[in-house]
């Protein structure tokens, strides 16, 4: 978690950082991130490609898939390749509890997690570790995958109870922290469910065609932070609702192209 939160504000902080990314749709509705990170003045620049095939569920095979290379700044040399299969990825991604421990209020004990894929038990796992959590709901729309998870965290986190629920709604209406880690293509948390000082960390929508968030819940935000303020106006929540004209850019929290904070 701490290499993630040097990173944001190195990234945040660095004249001429540069994170570029690109997002080809490969088959089955799924997709390959290619991403590339150069501090100026650093020894290394590196290139990640981050596949992501859910047919491959049908498959026997893995969802994710990809590999990491860096690379000697000077040289151009390649110095390491890691075949990490998605993992660094996940953990990265996993790290959105660096704005767990920076943003909710002090007295954050009760969380609710839309989604009930690998990122949902991960995001779960790490905010256990900068907030002392002590109710967790857990929602999907296939209730089974909800109660798999559920027994498994149940197992993991013996000092956190954690139930599963059928309302969303409710179980977020009395939740302190919202994590949302789907990959769903249309919202699914809703503006009029939230209540003043309650922290939402929103990850699974990073492709233009995907949304968590309906528009009332980023007009309602105060403020809406992201760790890139460029690419969130290409990709997913942000993108949309500034594109449908329900949020302007200006609400988006962070200089031209970087983000203060996460």
């Amino acid at each position: 978690m701490e290499p993630v939160a040097d990173a944001f504000t190195a990234f945040s902080t660095t004249d001429g950082a540069q994170a570029p990314v690109m997002v080809p749709h490969v088959a089955d509705g799924g997709d390959s991130h290619i991403k590339a990170a150069h501090l100026p003045g650093g020894r290394h620049f590196l290139v990640k490609i981050a596949n992501w095939l859910p047919g491959n569920q049908t498959r026997g095979m893995p969802e994710g898939g990809g590999f990491v290379a860096l690379f000697d700044a000077a040289t151009g040399a390649v110095t390491t390749v890691l075949e990490d299969e998605h993992h660094l990825s996940d953990l990265r991604t996993a790290a959105g509890a660096v704005c767990a421990r920076a943003l909710p209020r002090p007295y954050a004990i009760r969380a609710t997690v839309l989604g009930t894929g690998r990122q949902a038990g991960l995001q779960t796992s790490a905010l256990t570790l900068v907030r002392p959590v002590r109710q967790l709901r857990l929602w999907d729309r296939d209730h089974r995958r909800a109660t798999a998870l559920a027994d498994r965290l149940g197992r993991e986190l013996p000092h956190v109870d954690v139930t599963t629920v059928t309302d969303p709604e409710r179980a977020v209406r009395r939740s302190d922290i919202v994590v949302t880690a789907t990959a769903s293509p249309t919202p699914i948390l809703f503006g009029p469910w939230l209540r003043p000082g309650q922290h939402i960390t929103a990850l699974g929508a990073d492709a233009p065609a995907e949304r968590e968030l309906d528009g009332a819940c980023l007009r309602r935000a105060t403020p809406v932070i992201v760790d890139n303020r460029e690419l969130a106006l290409r990709y997913g929540d942000i993108h949309t609702v500034v594109a449908r004209g329900e949020v302007t850019a200006d609400r988006i929290d962070g200089g031209p192209d970087r983000a203060e904070g996460h």
